[in-house]
């Protein structure tokens, strides 16, 4: 996840404020110390335009799945 952060060139701070969460909780989601809650994998896999497989390093293909019709 700290890749995609900095390919976006944005700080921690700036994503936390994104994710309405504080700062902390955003570096501890970056080093692992803590579980991302499945709400905030949602919003970030969708703005980072990815799959939550992706961010969570159980795939290589950034290419978010395509969706089911409905």
């Amino acid at each position: 996840m700290r890749g995609l952060r900095e390919d976006r060139d944005l700080s921690q701070k700036e994503l936390a404020v994104l994710l309405k969460v504080h700062q902390t909780t955003y570096s501890d989601y970056e080093l692992g110390n803590i579980n991302i809650p499945t709400a905030i994998l949602m919003r970030l896999a969708e703005f980072y335009g990815t799959s939550i497989d992706y961010l969570l390093d159980f795939t290589d293909q950034r290419i978010p799945y395509p969706r089911r019709g409905r």
